[in-house]
């Protein structure tokens, strides 16, 4: 008996997912993102196949962070040139890019290959309730 690996053909349908990040944790949000990303939700998921579905973040403007986060919280980057270090607390990073706190965290989530750029591009958040994806239907998705 051969192991069951589904072909092009038998992976269905792509769905859409709407996801509310009003008033949740980041975490919460972020872990069934990159879990409906990558399609663990699915009986038929396998770590080598992008068999995920797309997914829809509104209100990331609203999402919360726990304890003291949002004032400690530092996000890093370097340009590669001798003092090239760029810090930034999670406070100014909500106010220039709110959208950047969740996609920092799913993207941190998804496994690092070419795959995970795949289903990295799959998503997409916006900082108010108004979305242009009416036309795809998503059904909304309840994070606990």
């Amino acid at each position: 008996m051969s192991t069951f690996v589904p072909t092009q053909s038998e992976q269905g349908d792509r769905g859409w997912h709407l996801i509310d990040a009003n008033s949740r944790v980041l975490g919460r949000v972020a872990t069934t993102a990159a879990r409906l990303l990558q399609g663990k939700h699915k009986p038929r998921y396998t770590p080598f196949l992008d068999l995920g579905d797309h997914v829809v973040i509104v209100n990331a403007k609203q999402i919360r962070l726990t304890g003291r986060k949002e004032s400690q919280k530092l996000y890093r980057h370097h340009s590669g040139f001798p003092g090239g270090l760029r810090e930034d607390r999670a406070v100014t990073v909500r106010q220039q890019q709110p959208v950047r706190l969740l996609e920092r965290a799913i993207k941190g989530m998804l496994p690092k290959t070419k795959l995970g750029n795949a289903m990295y591009r799959k998503l997409k958040v916006y900082a108010g309730p108004d979305h242009p994806h009416e036309a795809q239907k998503p059904s909304n998705y309840e994070v606990s």
